[in-house]
């Protein structure tokens, strides 16, 4: 793929609150979704589109996730002590990931269709982009209710709102996330500050996407995988 990155940030930090009981003695991305855990649905996604580096951060009930991925080559940015959002644990972990752009992937969602690491790699170019974000209109995203983070100009530029749901991949040039002062802060910070520079950009996902964030979540997820769509 021209200009992939070689490197991924995969979020398995959060709390799961949402998920009520399901969390209380696993982390979220160690739920089953159609008999393996999320964590797995989502590093298949990385195996496929051959990443060499994988970067996995983590919070709540840690030793879980180690315990799980033992044995892969997975490195572990450690976030304990105190949760950092999306932003952050990117920062903390930029020295693992490298000075070159790099994907970014929640663990939290399940995929039908295009490995979408695939179709960011495909619309990269890292001379017009800082970043570059992975949209999906609202009829093929599921599980969540509705939101519309992003619109798309003609020259594929990202701007706010619109009838676009954002999916949890991007690629981004990690010197614009530690630019940040802060220690704690969301990627939305990030991403505005680069629509401001014209510099955050934006494709489609033609397939289905699945925010898997509460119990129900689950019986959608598992449909979708198991549907015709």
């Amino acid at each position: 793929m021209r200009n992939s990155p070689s490197s991924i940030m995969i979020f398995a930090a959060g709390l799961g609150t949402r998920m009520g009981d399901l969390t209380a003695d696993r982390p979220k991305p160690m739920i089953n979704i159609a008999g393996k855990p999320l964590i797995d649905h989502a590093l298949s996604l990385v195996n496929d589109a051959d990443i060499g580096k994988a970067v996995v951060n983590l919070h709540y009930l840690p030793d879980a996730l180690t315990r799980h991925l033992q044995g892969q080559n997975i490195l572990f940015s450690d976030e304990t002590d105190r949760l950092l959002e999306t932003g952050g644990g990117f920062k903390k972990a930029a020295d693992m990931l490298g000075s070159d752009a790099v994907f970014t992937m929640n663990s939290d969602a399940i995929w039908k269709g295009q490995n979408p690491l695939k179709i960011v790699a495909e619309t990269w170019n890292a001379e017009r982009m800082d970043a570059l974000l992975l949209l999906v209109p609202q009829d093929r995203a599921h599980g969540h209710e509705a939101q519309h983070d992003f619109d798309l100009t003609d020259h594929g530029h990202v701007k706010r709102p619109g009838p676009f749901r954002y999916t949890g991949v991007q690629i981004i040039k990690p010197q614009r996330v530690t630019e940040v002062q802060d220690d704690v802060f969301s990627l939305n910070l990030v991403w505005n500050r680069l629509i401001a520079k014209g510099k955050l950009y934006g494709c489609i996902y033609e397939g289905h996407w699945c925010d898997v964030g509460n119990p129900s979540g689950i019986h959608i997820a598992e449909s979708l995988l198991a549907s015709d769509v």
